[in-house]
C-alpha cells in the first residue's frame, strides 16, 4: 500500500510516498523525514539570518567559518559539480553581474570550514538545497527501514528509492504530476528546471545573464542533489558543452526542451512505463 505524507518547507511543498503495509510507522517514518528538512532550511536559507548561509554572506576575504556538517556537505557537493559543469552551476550565480567576477572561496574538511577566498559570499542553495534535503530524507527514511519512498520538492525534484513491491519502479513523467509519458523511477533522481513557473529566474554564472534559450532541462543522476545542479546547469550550457558534461558520468541523463522539441544527452535511459 502507498501511503502519501505532505509538508511545506524550503517555500515548496515536498510529499513523502512510502510503500509499506503499516500506515502509522509509515506516518511516524515521514515525520521524522520532515524533520530533518526543516532542520536543513534552518541551516541552508540566506533568508534565515542565523542560518549557516547568511554567517557565510558576511566574511570578508582571508576569514573562516566552521560549518554545520550539512552545509559544508552540501557545498561540497556544489563546488564539485560547478567544476563538473566547468562553471555552468554556481551558488553565486549572479556575482558576475552584482560584483564584477565570480566570488572565490575554499573549503576545509579537517574542520568543516569555509574560507572567503575574494569578493562576496552571497551564496544561494535555491538550485541544490532542495535535492541535499530529499537526499537526506532519504537517509532517515532508509534508518527506519522505509527503502521503499518517492520523496518530491515541488514537482521538480524527485528521489527514489526502491521501487514498490511488484513494480518495476516509481510512476513518474518529465512535468507536471500526471504528464505523458511515464517513466519507471528507482534509485535514482530527476530534477526539472525552466522558466515557466517562476520567469527567466536561472542565470548562467559565466555571463550573469538570465537563461533564455530554453523552456525546460531535466536532469537524472543517483542523487536529488546532483541532478538538481545538473538540471539548472542544463539551462546554460549549449548542446556541445552538455555532451562533454554528461560523457564525464555515465550515470547522468539531461533532456532539453524548447518549444514543443526535446532531445536527451547521456548513456543512460529511464524505462518507459507501458500503456
Amino acid at each position: 500500500m502507498i501511503h502519501v505524507f505532505k509538508h511545506h518547507a524550503m517555500a515548496t511543498e515536498f510529499q513523502v510516498r512510502l510503500a509499506t503495509a503499516d500506515a502509522g510507522y509509515a506516518a511516524q517514518a515521514a515525520r521524522a523525514a520532515f524533520d530533518e528538512a526543516d532542520r536543513l532550511e534552518n541551516l541552508l536559507s540566506r533568508f534565515r539570518e542565523n542560518s549557516d548561509i547568511s554567517a557565510i554572506a558576511r566574511l570578508l576575504p582571508g576569514e573562516a567559518l566552521r560549518l554545520s556538517e550539512p552545509v559544508f556537505a552540501c557545498l561540497e557537493i556544489a563546488r564539485d559539480m560547478t567544476a563538473a559543469t566547468a562553471g555552468a552551476f554556481s551558488v553565486a550565480p549572479t556575482a558576475v553581474k552584482t560584483q564584477g567576477a565570480l566570488p572565490r572561496w575554499s573549503l576545509n574538511r579537517e574542520n568543516f570550514s569555509v574560507r572567503c577566498e575574494a569578493g562576496r559570499l552571497e551564496f544561494d542553495l535555491g538550485a541544490i538545497g532542495k535535492g541535499f534535503a530529499l537526499d537526506r530524507m532519504a537517509e532517515i527514511l532508509r534508518e527506519w527501514d522505509c527503502p521503499a519512498f518517492l520523496l518530491v520538492a515541488g514537482g521538480s525534484s524527485i528521489l527514489a528509492g526502491d521501487a514498490p513491491p511488484a513494480t518495476p519502479g516509481w510512476s513518474v513523467g518529465l512535468g507536471d504530476d500526471n504528464a505523458e509519458p511515464r517513466y519507471w523511477l528507482a534509485h535514482a533522481s530527476l530534477s526539472g528546471s525552466g522558466v515557466a513557473v517562476k520567469g527567466r529566474h536561472i542565470f548562467d554564472p559565466r555571463t550573469g545573464e538570465p537563461a533564455a534559450r530554453l523552456s525546460r532541462a531535466w536532469a537524472l543522476a543517483p542523487s536529488a542533489a546532483v541532478s538538481d545542479a545538473l538540471s539548472t546547469a542544463g539551462m546554460v550550457l549549449d548542446e556541445a558543452e552538455i555532451k562533454t558534461v554528461v560523457a564525464g558520468c555515465a550515470d547522468w541523463l539531461v533532456w532539453l526542451q524548447e518549444k514543443n522539441s526535446w532531445r536527451h544527452f547521456g548513456g543512460r535511459a529511464l524505462p518507459p512505463q507501458a500503456g
